[in-house]
């Protein structure tokens, strides 16, 4: 997926104002149009400046097409994905399900945004209606899922300033993360999204939960995986060995001879739920520094007592 810069495509300046966008989407819109252009890839190039303007023109996706665009790799043309979780903290209009109609770079970036704001702009709004829902992404560690927490959640909202020019403007939010929360799942805060219409309910504002990036362990679903180390002899011999989980230390006991990709699976130990999912131990070996002589004649001396092991060959390298 190649970066677009929306930008360069309506050739306005990264400080562009709300009425500078309109004029030049109207100039290039009159050049492309595929009804009137003689242009041999209007269609193409047409398409293009919708997509940018849909971009440009809305407060709330160019602030998030800023702070991406801000990275080295995001460059026109250049192979890029967006880092995971990359729009955590950014509240944006819509109830953060997908569907669209532009580029794959456009959908990946805006597609949840994009389908609540088609909603809103789909029909006249009734004289007292319920106000539109609001979405956005936030990180929680994984240990909140299994102990639950009250957390202080910042986000970011961007409007339009008297110039026409996109502003950030952050608010807090004291928020309950149930135990047994999972990535992906929403957490409604009733009354939280936009402001109801002549006298209609305000909509809800929906957190989307991610868990942030932890060397410890991941989740999918409700298993957890977790990376385990061993120490030669413990991959060997086998034996009890204590382990911290996210519920805390527990003994659990290795299997001798260990083999790499190998799991050892604790029932019940992912994430709690009405049906919890099992935490996965994923045995790993760990060699011993040898900043020491006695260290490196401990290796010398393994190496003697297994003179014809071929470690290639036995892993089939």
């Amino acid at each position: 997926m190649d970066f677009k810069d929306y930008y360069k495509i309506l050739g306005v300046e990264k400080t562009a104002t709300e009425p500078e966008i309109k004029k030049a989407y109207r100039k290039l819109a009159r050049k492309y149009h595929p009804d009137v252009s003689k242009e041999a890839d209007a269609a193409v190039r047409m398409s293009e400046v919708n997509e940018a303007n849909a971009v440009l023109s809305d407060p709330e996706k160019r602030a998030a097409y800023d702070s991406l665009g801000s990275q080295p790799h995001a460059q026109a043309g250049r192979d890029f994905r967006p880092p995971p979780n990359w729009d955590a903290g950014f509240e944006f209009t819509g109830d953060g399900q997908g569907g669209g109609q532009f580029s794959d770079f456009f959908e990946e970036l805006f597609g949840r945004a994009a389908h609540g704001q088609r909603a809103q702009a789909a029909g006249r709004r009734p004289a007292a209606s319920r106000g539109e829902d609001h979405h956005a992404r936030i990180e929680l560690d994984l240990l909140d899922a299994y102990h639950g927490a009250q957390r202080t959640i910042s986000l970011r909202q961007p409007r339009l300033d008297e110039q026409g020019r996109v502003v950030m403007q952050d608010h807090q939010l004291e928020v309950k993360i149930p135990t047994g929360v999972r990535e992906g799942q929403h957490i409604r805060l009733a009354g939280r999204g936009e402001p109801g219409y002549a006298g209609g309910p305000p909509g809800d504002l929906l957190l989307e939960v991610a868990f942030k990036p932890d060397a410890r362990w991941c989740a999918e679903g409700r298993d957890v995986y977790q990376r385990v180390p061993l120490a030669p002899w413990e991959a060997a011999l086998g034996g009890p060995v204590v382990v911290g989980t996210p519920t805390g230390d527990a003994e659990v006991t290795v299997p001798a001879g260990w083999k790499p990709g190998r799991k050892l699976r604790l029932k019940g130990r992912g994430i709690p739920g009405k049906d919890p999912g099992d935490l996965y131990l994923e045995l790993e070996l760990a060699l011993p520094p040898t900043d020491t002589e006695a260290a490196r004649e401990a290796f010398a001396a393994l190496a003697k007592a297994f003179p014809s092991f071929d470690a290639r060959r036995a892993q089939g390298a």
